[in-house]
């Protein structure tokens, strides 16, 4: 457990490093390059993997949409983010640090952590709410612009 921790603490401080270096370094064009996330997620899999700076920095089990729910396939940016967020099209479910990538569509927390590795949302990205709290600070860190969420089968 402590190594756990400790190793999510080591993956943040370089995430916010790598984020404070874009802030400062942002006159030059040297930092716009590298500091970049890119949320990979593997539908076939039911994971994400997050790269910084093009370094594997996490890789978490998710859930995607179930029989009958697509999730989109394809390369996203993220249009908008709420800490907290209610769908609106299903019974006000709740979606905690919700980042959405086209129309309603987001990668949020889900409280159905059971069901996280296999297909079960509407078509959302359902992660852990730990490891979505960490992708919403990620994303607000280094900034929507910054963050590609690609979506393969």
């Amino acid at each position: 457990m402590h190594t756990a921790i400790s190793a999510k603490l080591i993956n943040i401080a370089a995430a916010v490093t790598a984020g404070a270096a874009l802030l400062f370094g942002a006159g030059n064009g040297v930092a716009d390059a590298a500091n970049q996330i890119v949320a990979r997620i593997s539908l076939s899999q039911q994971t994400m993997e997050v790269l910084v700076d093009g370094r594997p920095t996490f890789a978490w089990k998710v859930s995607t949409g179930g029989k009958g729910h697509v999730t989109p396939i394809g390369s996203f940016k993220p249009t908008r983010m709420h800490q907290m967020w209610y769908s609106r099209k299903y019974d006000n479910a709740p979606m905690p640090h919700s980042v959405f990538f086209k129309g309603g569509y987001a990668v949020h927390a889900t409280n159905f952590v059971k069901r996280l590795g296999q297909p079960a949302s509407h078509g959302c990205v359902r992660l852990h709410p730990d490891n979505a709290a960490d992708f919403y600070q990620l994303v607000d860190i280094f900034g929507p612009a910054n963050t590609r969420i690609l979506i393969v089968k």
